[in-house]
């Protein structure tokens, strides 16, 4: 694969597949991977709050023999301390990689064009490329065959359906975003996705209608407001509950399947009963955000291992 991973878009159909194949084998056998990062450190940069990216890197890290090194906004916010040019070209002097959490898409960008070690979006404002890994190595451990599986993502268009929405396309899986009026999915990304679909004989749609998740093979939430919005949720729970996910909904559509990259805030864009429920595979999908990146990271920095 390509040397940095910033959007997805660096994946084609086969590599994706050779992924999740790949984080299968670390998942389940992991004293075979135990040294494939040893002697490396990688840079975590967190400009952003986080409980599974963070530790999901860290630990995983840990577990395939390297060291992670964290670093959050105790130097100041960046591109103001120094510049983000320097910070890239000074870390890639000490470091195998740069795992960054970033509140901007071009912070990335100039990262890894000043970087020449491998660069990783752990989340910034329009992609969040490894949960949507972590979310089809699920489906894969679920399905099997991800190819004409059809996912309906409910509530606010942002980065987790961006990144959602084109891996399906690139897997050849349907996709649905139920989005109210005025929080589709940004344009441009939705007409890439379209254009990698039709490639793979799957199809994207966008809709306000619930009615469109019907047929769905899985049901996906995310929080109603995105981080850094400082927007109370209850002052937009007029506008997302005829979306949330609940049993009613789950019967409705036939979902086998729901999915919640978390935060998640109970009884608002998902319920409880639904989310402890029979058909949820939410925390098995948290738990895969490490074996995904870890298999990111060994196809990044390992050859070996591939």
């Amino acid at each position: 694969m390509t040397k940095h991973f910033l959007t997805g878009l660096e994946l084609d159909q086969a590599s994706v597949l050779s992924l999740l194949n790949l984080a299968k084998n670390i998942k389940q056998q992991p004293q075979e991977y135990n040294q494939a990062l040893a002697g490396k450190s990688i840079v975590t940069l967190f400009e952003k709050p986080s409980l599974r990216t963070r530790v999901s890197f860290d630990i995983g890290i840990n577990k395939l023999g390297g060291h992670a090194v964290y670093l959050d906004q105790q130097n100041g916010a960046m591109g103001s301390r120094e510049s983000v040019k320097d910070f890239a070209l000074n870390i890639a002097t000490w470091a195998d990689g740069l795992v960054a959490r970033v509140n901007h898409h071009q912070t990335l960008e100039t990262l890894a064009t000043y970087s020449n070690v491998p660069v990783v979006n752990s989340l910034c404002d329009l992609y969040h490329p490894c949960q949507a890994l972590a979310d089809f190595l699920t489906l894969y451990e679920v399905y099997g065959d991800l190819a004409g599986l059809k996912i309906a993502y409910l509530g606010e268009g942002n980065n987790v359906t961006h990144s959602l929405m084109l891996l399906a396309a690139t897997l050849g899986a349907d996709f649905v975003a139920v989005c109210p009026k005025g929080h589709s999915p940004d344009a441009q990304i939705v007409k890439q996705a379209e254009q990698i679909a039709a490639v793979n004989g799957a199809s994207v749609l966008i809709s306000d209608r619930v009615e469109a998740a019907v047929g769905a093979n899985v049901l996906y939430a995310d929080t109603w407001v995105s981080m850094g919005n400082t927007t109370p949720l209850e002052q937009v729970k007029a506008t997302f509950m005829p979306y949330q996910i609940n049993q009613q909904l789950v019967e409705n559509t036939g979902a086998q399947t729901i999915l919640h990259c978390q935060p998640a805030h109970r009884e608002f864009e998902i319920t409880s009963e639904v989310m402890d429920g029979a058909k949820s595979k939410i925390i098995q999908q948290a738990e895969n955000r490490m074996h995904a990146q870890n298999a990111l990271l060994v196809s990044l920095l390992n050859k070996d291992y591939v």
